[in-house]
């Protein structure tokens, strides 16, 4: 039987509820974080709690104690029944239960881990532009969290025409990113990403390109036009779960997985394997 974590301990998933006050629900106040398992081994778990602790600074409440949430992840890899061979885990703390309307109680926050089993994306990706903005000034710009609704919207229209991810510009029209993942183009052999204040995540797996990458082309991070997605020669996207995922089209406009894109994913491959825990 699949079972969850939930506060302070493992429960069978079908007795793992909150409550329905609790803040994370009723007006998205909460973080999260998406970690890949593979080969019952939690990716990068050290980064993803660091940045946890982050957006929980930024949306100004305490989260439960980092202890207990490591022991929390552990617990859920080692005994939720769900196979670990390939899977995604989800840690999700919001302010708890609250009051009706913005404000936060004086409670506990609430903490809930989940896996659910998944498979590999298909071998190339892509992507659709959409009319909505990230606003790189909002209060909870570079922050990860429940407030996603926004993203469900774009993403929901990059699926209705075939994409498999939306791509925003910033509210300057400045490339920024997408919807669970982060952008890269390749130009004339170096590898350029939007810089953090065009409002994207810094996503776990984009910070590790660019540690990793300089060893196949020059990396650089900064402000890129929008319309740089049509004119690059290559470009890919990244996540937790996606790794180095080529892009074959955008819009109607199709375009190679190149050579650059190819060599940073096999590199980035091989540094996963040696350390799991970079």
């Amino acid at each position: 039987m699949t079972k969850y974590w939930v506060n302070d301990a493992l429960v069978d998933a079908e007795h793992a509820t909150v409550s329905v006050l609790d803040h994370g629900l009723t007006v998205g106040d909460g973080v999260f974080e998406t970690v890949l398992v593979r080969d019952g081994i939690a990716f990068a778990i050290t980064r993803h709690l660091d940045r946890l602790q982050r957006s929980l600074a930024g949306l100004g409440f305490s989260g439960p104690d980092p202890t207990l949430i490591r022991h929390a992840v552990d617990t859920v890899v080692s005994d939720s029944g769900v196979s670990t061979e390939f899977s995604r885990l989800r840690i999700t703390v919001t302010s708890g239960a609250g009051p009706f309307g913005s404000e936060r109680g004086d409670v506990a926050p609430t903490l809930v881990v989940t896996m659910t089993a998944s498979a590999p994306w298909p071998s190339t990706t892509s992507l659709a532009t959409v009319p909505w903005t990230r606003n790189e000034r909002s209060a909870i710009a570079g922050l990860k969290t429940t407030s996603y609704a926004e993203n469900a919207i774009a993403l929901a229209s990059a699926k209705r025409r075939g994409a498999s991810e939306a791509v925003l510009a910033d509210t300057q029209g400045r490339l920024s990113e997408c919807t669970g993942s982060n952008v890269f183009v390749v130009v004339a052999g170096e590898v350029f990403t939007p810089s953090l204040d065009t409002g994207c995540l810094a996503g776990v797996t984009r910070d590790l390109v660019l540690e990793w990458g300089s060893s196949v082309a020059p990396m650089h991070e900064g402000h890129l036009p929008y319309d740089v997605l049509r004119n690059a020669d290559e470009v890919f996207i990244t996540s937790s779960t996606r790794d180095v995922h080529p892009v074959v089209r955008i819009d109607d406009l199709e375009i190679s997985a190149g050579p650059v894109t190819a060599r940073l994913a096999e590199v980035f491959a091989a540094h996963a394997r040696e350390t799991t825990d970079p």
